[in-house]
């Protein structure tokens, strides 16, 4: 049969510029965490066998996911060059500032020491090396603060998917490459918002969402170190992108296959229908896999992609009732959803099963949920053709649209005056929740407040989402969410279903419960993945609306243009403002230079002990991965402050009859003393992030670490 191309080739236009540039980034990093599991479990991450394998999926994922793909977005040179602008000024300003958390006090140097043993090893879990201390000893300790002891081995707390992503700047570039890894993600971030919201607002709204999403102070967070949230907003956001391309591609001519066989005229009809339906179906598939693939990054993923789950389940339902032609999308979607969130859940069991075990109370009542919607939605599909004429008559209702919209209203006014009719506290009941009393104590302290350490603050997490993007933002987006709803129940505007199912579910679940500990910055990253994109989606659809709504009152262009240009201003300056007081001050600068100093210090063949607690916390995982020496802590007693003396002496012994050089190190010289001369291989100052409960962070404090080696004298 003779094949001809169905589209001439031809310059691309600005608008499918943009549509490809912002679905990309999902693609390419669903290619690259595919490879990456697959060779991790094979114990085979390794550049040799990554780079190539991964660049190739991404290149399969990209060549049927952007392919011809149909005009998504109109958009002028303009508008597109805009984004790319916003893009590259987030990228470069983040790159210029970024931080360098590689001492693991937090979860980002967890991430970042996770990455750099995978980038080293390419495999999992981490060995003991107990052979380098003379073998096993009751004093030995190889956990550490985000590494987990378990199976005699030390496994890493989180879920893989982001140091997968990072341990790829390691191989280009040390840990200068692993740093700058999250500012080229915060970059790619707000390409592919900027591409939701030309798709479903239009190209015009796209440079301003760019703008007032990447000034956020959150983003700046989070785009400056080694978090997972940036990478699953990437997944989720990109996922909406592309399952929108598919109902276009639905819809329109394009087949996205490339090619149309000749055919009489008679059969082209029939046969350009076919093709261009399986092309929407390879769409939908790629975006259930893309928005799947966030429980890889986030085990919290699989709480903000739980809606595309109802979504697949209605598009059956809506497809056996047969009124609506995107039915046929929801078995694609269903089964991309299955394969991406089963592969990060299995991920998660065999390569993190400490850590989700310790998140057994929220991760299992969260899998239920899950099952049980599921199952719902499936009893639902099969059903729908007996539901489908009392659904109509109940959706027919003529005060039912009214009452959805005002309930997305009251949900917001209800947690506006939240504080006034609640204090969330927890009372200490496990080792982990003690500590958390003690921090928030300590940090209350700080910031003058009054000492009670079971305040959570939680009843305040809408106002943290007015800190970072301001009163305009949320009320235009709660607008936006009102009159939308309305219309959906009407039965118009079905394109927004999905999105603003993901961005209200997501909200109101995180926003009721964050589970963080509540000191600002670092619990805006709770904001990171849906809420805050999702909100500056929303924010200028309502802007829109607005200004929609003047010309149609009969106002001209100079007024439609001046509330737009107003709205603008407000809309940006709020977050810009916040953000000002942290936005021009880099964390934790001189750590990498500090680390390597560290590890130039340690001679050759050592084997370290960490005879002191906060420095075995912070340092273990460490010197282990980045400096690559066999390392362990020595155990204390119940209620010492050291480790008994006779056993660090003990293990110094049985190190140097292993053929290695003991090498000891603490906090202070006079904790190394007895054991022979010490030396400062650390004196490091600088900045951290303030820890604010009551107001937005304006400032940074300072950080103060202290390394200490002692080399013990043989004999």
């Amino acid at each position: 049969m003779r094949i001809m191309w169905s589209d001439r080739i031809r310059r691309p236009s600005a608008g499918r510029v943009l549509a490809v540039l912002s679905a990309a980034p999902a693609l390419v990093l669903a290619g690259w965490l595919l490879a990456g599991l697959s060779l991790l479990l094979l114990g085979w991450f390794r550049p040799l066998a990554a780079v190539p394998l991964g660049l190739a999926l991404a290149a399969v994922l990209c060549r049927y996911g952007l392919r011809r793909l149909p005009e998504t977005v109109e958009a002028t040179a303009w508008q597109t060059t805009g984004v790319v602008a916003a893009a590259l000024a987030s990228g470069i300003f983040n790159g210029l500032l970024h931080s360098e958390q590689l001492v693991v006090r937090r979860d980002p140097a967890t991430y970042a020491q996770y990455a750099v043993w995978l980038a080293g090893h390419g495999s999992l879990p981490i060995p003991y090396q107990q052979a380098a201390f003379g073998g096993a000893d009751p004093a030995l300790r190889f956990d550490s603060a985000g590494f987990y002891s378990s199976g005699g081995a030390v496994v890493p707390q989180f879920m893989p998917g982001a140091p997968l992503i990072d341990a790829s700047g390691h191989w280009v570039g040390g840990l200068s490459g692993l740093l700058l890894v999250p500012p080229l993600l915060g970059a790619a971030a707000v390409l592919v918002l900027s591409g939701v919201v030309a798709r479903l607002v239009g190209a015009r709204w796209a440079p301003l969402a760019a703008l007032v999403f990447a000034v956020s102070l959150p983003i700046l967070y989070t785009s400056r170190t080694t978090f997972s949230e940036i990478p699953s907003l990437i997944l989720v956001f990109g996922g909406l992108a592309l399952l929108h391309d598919a109902r276009v591609r639905l819809r329109s001519g394009t087949t996205g296959l490339g090619y149309l066989p000749s055919l009489p005229s008679a059969e082209q009809p029939g046969r350009i229908r076919r093709a261009q339906s399986d092309g929407a179906v390879i769409g939908a598939e790629l975006a259930g896999l893309v928005l799947g693939l966030a429980v890889l990054v986030r085990i919290d993923g699989l709480r903000d992609v739980l809606p595309a789950l109802v979504y697949a389940g209605l598009l059956i339902a809506l497809r056996r009732a047969g009124t609506r032609d995107e039915g046929r999308l929801g078995v694609p979607l269903l089964l991309g959803l299955a394969a991406g969130a089963g592969t990060g859940v299995a991920a998660g069991y065999i390569l993190s099963r400490p850590y989700l075990n310790y998140l057994a109370d929220s991760l299992q009542p969260l899998l239920a949920i899950s099952g049980a919607v599921l199952a719902l939605a499936l009893v639902v599909a099969l059903l729908a053709p007996r539901l489908a004429p009392p659904t109509r008559r109940v959706v027919r209702t003529r005060w039912l649209p009214e009452v959805a919209g005002g309930l997305v209203a009251l949900v917001m006014v209800a947690f506006a005056v939240r504080p006034w009719l609640e204090t969330v506290i927890r009372w200490p009941g496990t080792p982990d929740d003690r500590l958390n009393y003690e921090f928030i104590e300590r940090t209350q302290q700080a910031n003058g407040l009054p000492l009670n350490g079971t305040r959570l603050y939680y009843e305040e997490s809408l106002y943290w989402v007015i800190w970072y993007v301001g009163v305009p933002v949320v009320v235009l987006a709660t607008l936006a969410g009102a009159v939308l709803t309305r219309r959906m129940v009407r039965g118009r505007g079905f394109g927004w279903l999905l999105p603003l199912a993901v961005v209200g579910w997501t909200t109101v679940t995180t926003l009721y419960r964050p589970g963080i500990t509540p000191d600002h910055p670092w619990a805006a990253r709770r904001l990171v993945p849906v809420i805050i994109p999702g909100l500056v989606l929303l924010a200028v659809w309502g802007l829109r609306w607005v200004r929609d709504k003047a010309r149609r009152m009969g106002y001209g262009p100079a007024v439609q243009n001046g509330l737009a240009a107003v709205g603008a201003v407000l809309l940006l300056l709020p977050p810009a403002i916040t953000s000002a007081g942290t936005a021009f001050t880099p964390i934790e600068r001189g750590e990498r230079a500090a680390v390597e100093a560290l590890c130039a210090a340690l001679p050759a063949r050592a084997s370290v002990l960490i005879v002191e607690r906060v420095t075995g916390d912070r340092f273990t995982q460490l010197v282990r991965g980045t400096c690559g020496a066999p390392t362990a802590r020595v155990a204390f007693h119940r209620g010492a402050d050291l480790p008994a003396r006779s056993d660090v002496e003990r293990l110094i012994g049985r190190t140097r009859a292993a053929g290695r050089v003991p090498v000891l190190l603490a906090a202070n010289a006079d904790q190394l003393s007895p054991y022979g001369e010490p030396t400062q291989v650390m004196r490091f100052r600088t900045r951290q992030d303030e820890r604010s409960l009551v107001s937005p962070p304006d400032a940074t404090w300072s950080l103060t670490m202290d390394v200490w080696m002692a080399v013990p004298p043989s004999g």
